[in-house]
């Protein structure tokens, strides 16, 4: 019999049909209770086995290693999936360039449906407000003082800006940096929905937030949230939630004081079907555009959805492992708990990339498997992409028709 994988289809929703798992109704339940109760809730994607094949196109000819390799049509395929569910839900995309740092990429994201982009920093900002790209989210709390001040003035004053905010201080400096403007910054309060990493922790400090934020100027146009705490296995169903029902409440706490909730964005690759339920109208995917090995482990894409690979040349063999010219400089040391080694190489799946350098990857092999030989150039799917991209002046796209062509990573090191 198949198993059977549960989420909810509604912020009114029931465990009745799935054995064993009792009846629950979140608006009426805690925040923290919810945590407590996290891993009673089955994933709800399965997680894909890691030994299991993973397959790539083959690699333009004549590459200059390391370089990131990104295939155009498997983007446009995530684009497209993406923003056709998304739209058959009337939820809107506003998907995370942070992933990507491409203008090239953005505009294929905007030509398909997205509402918008959203950025980390004012950097990443900057950049894609150059390229025209006029609507921009800065999902952090971001602290106008200095520099950043009259930057982010700068900003609101060219483009159609928001930006996040989880205090009162904050949303003090955000007036300040933007005062005598033509028109009123628009701030989004962040809750903290189980990532414990930014974000007001109660609806009643979400409704206090807003309500100072509103009193210095800003125009308070609703509540987002990062289900950070989706990155394991098994965790998305109940991550998405803990999105849904914490954003559900910090919007009935913000309109109980009078504000009028416009956005209720959720934003995370593993919860980007799952929390786009109940009044959630805005999702903030971005690994999702170029996969990587982190999330196909999870089970947040399946193998055709890595876009993106690093190619690296074999430069050294022993009888029980051969290095990489592609070390921690172009995989980064990014080491998920749930995953070996710090990329997969799709052709030799059973080899662990078990140590990096600066410029050495050293990869070992079980006994008696055959490797690859010196000289040879091969594909490392990247254990979190994102930091990838940024080391990468330029990649290597590789279009439908199997022409090459090198895309800048317009964004790269933008990240103050």
């Amino acid at each position: 019999m198949a198993r059977r994988y549960w989420y909810p289809t509604s912020l009114r929703w029931s465990c009745r049909a799935a054995p064993g798992l009792p009846d629950r109704t979140p608006r009426r339940r805690s925040m923290a209770a919810q945590a407590r109760d996290r891993r009673a809730y089955p994933p709800a994607v399965p997680p894909q086995s890691l030994s299991g094949p993973v397959e790539v196109p083959p690699l333009p000819a004549d590459l200059d290693t390391p370089t990131l390799v990104v295939f155009v049509d498997r983007v446009v395929a995530n684009i497209e999936r993406l923003q056709r569910s998304l739209d058959l839900r009337g939820v809107r995309l506003r998907p995370h360039a942070k992933t990507h740092k491409s203008v090239r990429i953005a505009r294929l994201q905007l030509e398909a449906g997205a509402s918008g982009l959203t950025v980390g920093t004012l950097g990443e900002a900057e950049v894609f407000a150059l390229a025209g790209i006029r609507d921009l989210f800065i999902a952090y709390p971001v602290w106008a003082e200095g520099p950043k001040a009259s930057r982010l003035r700068a900003l609101h004053d060219s483009v159609d800006l928001r930006v996040g905010v989880d205090s009162v201080s904050g949303a003090e400096r955000l007036a300040a940096a933007v005062h005598g403007s033509r028109r009123p910054l628009r701030v989004l309060v962040e809750l903290d929905s189980g990532g414990h990493r930014t974000g007001v922790a109660t609806p009643g400090d979400a409704a206090e937030v807003a309500t100072a934020a509103s009193r210095t100027g800003l125009d308070v146009e609703g509540v987002f949230t990062h289900g950070g705490h989706s990155y394991r296995p098994g965790a998305a169903g109940a991550a998405a939630v803990d999105e849904a029902t914490t954003l559900e409440s910090g919007a009935r706490a913000l309109e109980a004081a009078g504000f009028e909730v416009r956005t209720i964005s959720a934003g995370s690759t593993p919860t980007r079907a799952l929390a786009a339920q109940g009044r959630v109208n805005e999702i903030r995917a971005g690994t999702y555009v170029l996969g990587d090995r982190q999330q196909w482990a999870l089970g947040s894409i399946d193998a055709e959805g890595i876009a993106a690979v690093v190619a690296a040349t074999v430069v050294s063999v022993a009888p029980d492992r051969f290095v990489i010219d592609a070390g921690a400089k172009a995989l980064t040391k990014d080491l998920p708990a749930f995953v070996a080694g710090y990329g997969l190489l799709p052709r030799w799946p059973a080899a662990v990339i078990e140590r990096v350098n600066d410029y050495h990857g050293t990869v070992s092999l079980p006994g008696g498997e055959g490797g690859p030989r010196l000289g040879d150039v091969v594909a490392v799917v990247p254990n979190h992409v994102c930091p990838v991209v940024d080391l990468a002046a330029s990649f290597v796209a590789v279009l439908p028709d199997g022409r090459t062509e090198q895309w800048p990573v317009d964004a790269r090191g933008r990240n103050a």
